[in-house]
């Protein structure tokens, strides 16, 4: 157990820090299983509202670090690859 003070900050800190980052990777998680199943539908419509949303997830996970930039990149590019082939 830390004895400063600041440690203590730091280790409170870090623990929230590490439940939100965890609630928006299951999220990613969450929307990339959700496109994967509209792409197995074969619907067009849901597939493209599906992907739109994971596109948007990814956004928002690069934007606060929880994804680097480049890897929300590269899901984005696998998904709309996926897109292209059921279409």
């Amino acid at each position: 157990m830390p004895n400063l003070k600041s440690a203590k900050k730091r280790m409170r800190v870090s623990e929230r820090q590490r439940k939100e980052n965890y609630a928006v990777r299951s999220r990613v998680r969450r929307f990339r299983r959700r496109f994967l199943v509209a792409v197995e539908g074969q619907d067009k419509a849901v597939m493209q509202q599906a992907f739109s949303e994971y596109c948007s997830i990814l956004d928002k996970a690069a934007k606060r670090n929880v994804l680097k930039k480049n890897t929300a990149i590269r899901y984005k590019s696998r998904a709309a690859n996926k897109l292209r082939q059921a279409a």
